[in-house]
């Protein structure tokens, strides 16, 4: 078996188990409001999102398709399937040891900061592309505060529609409402999510001159989508508890108004094929909902570890994964 093949082969299996991660990972985006308020049971609100994650992934390609061309070409990296195996080598040790911490970090950000780490390690920042690279960053850096927007928007929507209403009915109508709302995260969640495993499957395919065309194979759209579902059938507790306790006290409307403002901006970002942090989409709109009740209510504190995290994400897993390139650089 020749060395391109075993790479290959190394990288499937390796964006399979970074894709299965990132569903226990992330099942707390999708589920956190909804179990905190107990509008779910846990094991129901898991099996929800492990079905709707699953059809979500495979509904949509536009956002593989860019994690595929958009960071680096593929037809132009040299030892593409080296330089891949190290982006999801670093990008799965920084998800292994955020979820071990409780910390929702993003797995896009880890993702497309070790592609480029590992591109530059490999071939100088040059190999980048510029055009697409920005593109991404913009979308990932500015989907948080637009997702902040609108959670304030629609909690102090709500909060006008149903200013005369009897606290309890609407409480109990919004825990069924969240039912609806956790449904469509976990939808949009493998829209976007599990888009960045079929581009990375389908880029080193590319490189290993396996496959000719940015278009993402059925069986790599498959499997991706079975990969998140099942690691999201996991669950990830320790993040579900700081998303959905620790940033604010979430009651059904909050809950319901954080989950409806995520999902339309996640959605919006897979429609214009554009890859987002749904952990920062999502801990955003829980931080603009709250901070249209009271921004006191906000735990600033553990808002801002999140933030640190967001930020030192992207450089951190880029230089795990330039070191990671050369040790393996070595080996094969």
């Amino acid at each position: 078996m020749d060395t391109i093949l075993i790479l290959t082969i190394l990288v499937v299996i390796c964006a399979l188990a970074f894709d299965f991660i990132n569903g226990f990972h992330d099942t707390a985006n999708a589920i956190a409001t909804s179990v905190s308020t107990r509008a779910l049971s846990p094991r129901r609100a898991i099996i929800l999102a492990a079905v709707m994650n699953f059809v979500g992934a495979i509904t949509f390609t536009g956002v593989a398709k860019t994690i595929t061309k958009d960071i680096v070409d593929p037809f132009a990296l040299e030892n593409g399937s080296l330089v891949i195996l190290a982006a999801l080598v670093a990008a799965i040790i920084w998800n292994l040891l955020t979820w071990y911490y409780g910390i929702p970090s993003s797995s896009s950000h880890a993702l497309i900061g070790s592609i480029a780490g590992a591109a530059i390690s490999a071939a100088g920042i040059g190999i980048l592309n510029y055009a697409g690279f920005i593109k991404i960053l913009q979308a990932l850096l500015i989907s948080p505060f637009i997702a902040l927007a609108a959670g304030f928007i629609m909690m102090s929507l709500f909060g006008l529609i149903f200013k005369n209403t009897n606290l309890y009915k609407t409480n109990k109508g919004f825990r069924i409402f969240q039912i609806f709302t956790a449904a469509l995260q976990s939808f949009t969640h493998g829209t976007n999510d599990a888009q960045k495993a079929m581009g990375i499957i389908t880029m080193a395919l590319i490189a290993a001159n396996y496959h000719s065309s940015d278009d993402i194979p059925l069986w790599v759209r498959i499997s991706a989508a079975l990969a998140m579902g099942i690691g999201t059938s996991i669950g990830g507790w320790k993040i579900i508890k700081t998303v959905g306790g620790k940033i604010m006290k979430i009651r059904p409307v909050n809950g319901a108004a954080a989950d409806l403002s995520s999902a339309i901006i996640i959605f919006g970002a897979t429609l214009i094929h554009l890859p987002v942090s749904t952990t920062h989409v999502i801990s955003s709109a829980i931080m603009g909902v709250g901070s249209a009740q009271r921004v006191k209510g906000v735990k600033w504190g553990v808002a801002g570890k999140i933030v640190l995290t967001w930020v030192i994400t992207l450089p951190i897993t880029a230089l795990l994964a330039a070191v990671v390139y050369q040790l393996l650089n070595l080996i094969f």
